[in-house]
């Protein structure tokens, strides 16, 4: 109950957010995972079908430490918005920025779900959320 309490206020905070990356910010802080908050702060749709999919992303698909959740999330909220092409442009700017598309690599500094480890994915979160945004306005 505590979480879906959190999660409707994260949704509250967000809708009162300026841009994308604030928005994606406010939902990570309200626990959603890094796709989740993508993929809502950048298409504004927080359908439960839709989360419910998005969930499986976090952690690098499924906690694998693979792809990170924050850039398919962004992928995700890209084609749902009539620019799938536009991936691959993402996951390019997010190399760029990061040096790394996977989980693993982006987390090795942190102890897994640490507060340090956290802080970490909510910056890249926030990040790739205002490169959607980004992507979208051009």
């Amino acid at each position: 109950m505590i979480g879906v309490l959190r999660k409707r206020r994260a949704r509250q905070v967000a809708a009162t957010a300026a841009d994308c990356a604030a928005k994606a910010g406010a939902l990570y802080d309200g626990g959603y995972n890094c796709a989740q908050a993508v993929l809502q702060a950048t298409t504004g749709r927080s359908d439960p079908e839709l989360l419910a999919m998005a969930e499986a992303f976090g952690a690098g698909i499924g906690a694998s430490g693979c792809l990170c959740g924050a850039v398919t999330g962004g992928v995700m909220a890209l084609s749902l918005s009539g620019q799938p092409e536009r991936g691959g442009q993402l996951v390019a700017t997010f190399r760029e920025e990061f040096r790394t598309t996977c989980c693993r690599g982006l987390s090795k500094d942190y102890r897994w779900l640490s507060r340090e480890h956290k802080a970490n994915c909510r910056r890249i979160t926030v990040a790739a959320a205002g490169m959607v945004e980004k992507l979208l306005k051009s």
